[in-house]
């Protein structure tokens, strides 16, 4: 069985879209899935699986509506993508609590990623890569006017936001 860190959109934010996170480890355990563990109520996830990425996203999205009522976007990576995605940061010699990580759930669209990267915002880099947006929001994310509906919108895509220390603990909490 291997390892897989997933990520859920748009949980338990707001009062909006509520699960505790306890109750869903065991609807998760309960679909089949082994050894889940979760991070922070903002729906971060690791277990294992015989199936491949697409199909645990397809199968976590099911049990949540299921057990939970509602849809929710689910990102299955596995443990080496979701390294890649931080060995590739371009942001080096900046405040760790200012980076963030805005992870896309399909490739974008060329013409939209040419036109996105036209975009400036002050205080605020961006990098675009193939699965993520790099985000330096030098006076931190809720200043910040890049956000993950704005890169959603811009990009039309589905993604989902984390910060660097999210995306390490996940990294520790996986092996």
């Amino acid at each position: 069985m291997q390892s897989y860190i997933g990520f859920l959109r748009g949980i338990n934010v707001g009062g909006q879209k509520k699960i505790k996170m306890a109750d869903l480890r065991l609807s998760l355990e309960k679909s089949g899935f082994s050894d889940v563990k979760t991070y922070i109520q903002s729906g971060n996830l690791i277990l294992k699986s015989e199936k491949q990425a697409k199909s645990i996203m397809s199968s976590v999205q099911e049990c949540i509506k299921k057990d939970f009522g509602f849809e929710v976007p689910a990102l299955v990576l596995t443990m080496g993508e979701l390294k890649n995605i931080l060995e590739n940061m371009p942001f080096q010699n900046t405040e760790e609590k200012n980076l963030y990580f805005t992870l896309l759930h399909q490739k974008p669209n060329r013409d939209l990623v040419y036109s996105f990267k036209e975009l400036q915002f002050e205080n605020e880099d961006f990098v675009v890569a193939e699965n993520c947006v790099y985000l330096n929001c030098k006076k931190g994310a809720g200043k910040a006017k890049l956000n993950n509906n704005l890169i959603e919108n811009k990009l039309k895509v589905t993604a989902t936001t984390r910060n660097l220390n999210t995306m390490l603990k996940m990294i520790e909490m996986g092996y």
